[in-house]
């Protein structure tokens, strides 16, 4: 009942508020990452939703697209800008985000929708996560985010769609607002991203 009714209710009138309240703020951001970036403030991707149902995912374009002399794109370090290094230490490059959540592809919590290229890799009890919408957070977002193993970030995706109700949603919620203003968990150790997961 909850997630079919109530958390789609729930998902559309908070997305709605909260785009509304940071409108002055993504206008800010949009025009410092164009200027930061050529003219590309926003990111599109494609990842799989529920049921493995590809969509494309919007987010504040935190790198640019600067390559070596060899033409390849240079380390993520190097092209993350100033305007991209803070936009992304207090989680506001997932704000775009909301408008996925009013188009339906995604939820305010759930499994965070990873790459395409990783659905073949997952072993059984994985491909549990997308049973449900995948979320701006989650938890193995408020129990680690970047900082954690592949493994253990899926065994806590599946324990939320084992156990999702309003009250864990309400308690995501609240412990996503306190990691964003203590910045834990952004980054994998000695990286500015995870390493991409590479099967069991």
């Amino acid at each position: 009942m909850y997630s079919r009714l109530v958390k789609i209710i729930f998902d559309l009138l908070v997305a709605v508020i909260v785009l509304l309240c940071t409108l002055p703020v993504t206008i800010f951001i949009s025009v410092f990452l164009f200027i930061a970036n050529g003219g590309k403030p926003f990111f599109f991707q494609k990842r799989p939703g529920k049921n493995g149902v590809i969509f494309s995912i919007i987010k504040f374009k935190t790198m640019n697209d600067k390559k070596g002399p060899d033409g390849n794109l240079l380390p993520d370090a190097e092209r993350l800008s100033a305007v991209g290094r803070f936009v992304r230490k207090i989680s506001l490059d997932e704000i775009p985000q909301l408008i996925n959540v009013l188009k339906g592809n995604m939820s305010l919590v759930g499994p965070r929708p990873l790459l395409p290229e990783y659905l073949p890799l997952y072993n059984s009890r994985q491909k549990r996560r997308h049973e449900v919408k995948p979320g701006i957070t989650g938890w193995a977002q408020v129990n680690g985010r970047n900082a954690i193993s592949w493994p253990e970030k899926f065994e806590l995706d599946v324990w939320y769609v084992e156990n999702q109700s309003f009250i864990l949603d309400l308690k995501i919620l609240y412990r996503t607002v306190k990691k964003v203003f203590i910045s834990e968990g952004i980054n994998a150790e000695g990286s500015v991203t995870i390493e991409k997961f590479k099967g069991n």
